[in-house]
């Protein structure tokens, strides 16, 4: 049982690592390589970012699914456990390894493109949104929860709907693709109000390593309190949107 979770960790944590990696890697290109005018980008801009996140999601998927589900998000390993039987003593350490993986990959990408920062932004005081998000309103923090509730519930009731063995499912291995596009789908819909994280360790883990790299106003320890919107958001909005599907949609299948 030990080895079995030590594996399914690992799955979590490499899988959560290339999601974060090319996510957090195509913001940079898109922010650091841009006009160098604040709130204007280039190579891409918003399309670039919502493609890339969907076929990170798609591919953490794929390194991780066989051995651990591929879950790579808080939201979606308590959306399991309260309603597909996920053992309630995995979701702590899924959540561990899934922000580890966040974390670090979020540290390579600032790695890798720290000369950059250091000519786009010497202070590192207006760049911490190249690994994590904010609201477009500071003042309307509620309007970001609200956002986060519906683009977590949109989530998990699709994710739901393309894995669940009584629907129609994706012929062979093609669930993480569909996902991917779902994050697509939701990050071209939803993308401006708080960033569409839907998901805390995507969030989370990277600020954490914003306020280790010494970023400044990065709403974990500029008094802000923005990092609870990506948090309580999804974690609501992920059973919310479980819980929905299962109501509206699942007991009206047959059994498989």
């Amino acid at each position: 049982m030990k080895s079995t979770l030590m594996a399914e960790l690992s799955a979590e944590f490499f899988g959560t690592l290339v999601l974060i990696l090319l996510g957090c890697g195509v913001v940079a290109m898109v922010v650091l390589f841009g006009t160098g005018v604040p709130g204007e980008v280039v190579n891409g801009g918003v399309t670039n970012i919502n493609i890339a996140w969907g076929l990170a999601v798609t591919l953490g998927v794929y390194v991780s699914g066989r051995i651990s589900g591929g879950h790579l998000n808080p939201a979606v390993t308590l959306a399991f456990a309260v309603f597909r039987g996920f053992s309630w003593a995995k979701v702590i350490p899924y959540t561990i390894a899934q922000l580890a993986g966040a974390f670090t990959a979020a540290a390579i990408v600032y790695i890798n493109y720290r000369p950059a920062f250091e000519s786009f932004d010497p202070g590192l005081e207006k760049t911490a949104g190249v690994f994590t998000t904010f609201p477009a309103f500071p003042t309307q923090l509620s309007a970001g929860f609200i956002d986060q509730v519906i683009g977590t519930a949109l989530l998990l009731f699709l994710v739901f709907a393309v894995t669940d063995d009584r629907n129609q499912l994706p012929a062979s291995n093609l669930a993480p693709v569909i996902i991917g596009l779902i994050v697509v789908a939701i990050g071209m819909s939803f993308g401006k109000l708080h960033g569409y994280a839907i998901n805390p360790a995507r969030d989370f883990g990277p600020r954490l390593m914003t306020v280790v790299a010494g970023f400044k106003n990065n709403g974990l320890t500029d008094g802000s309190g923005v990092f609870l919107v990506p948090i309580a958001g999804p974690l609501i909005g992920g059973i919310l949107g479980a819980g929905l599907y299962d109501l509206g949609i699942r007991r009206f299948l047959p059994r498989a």
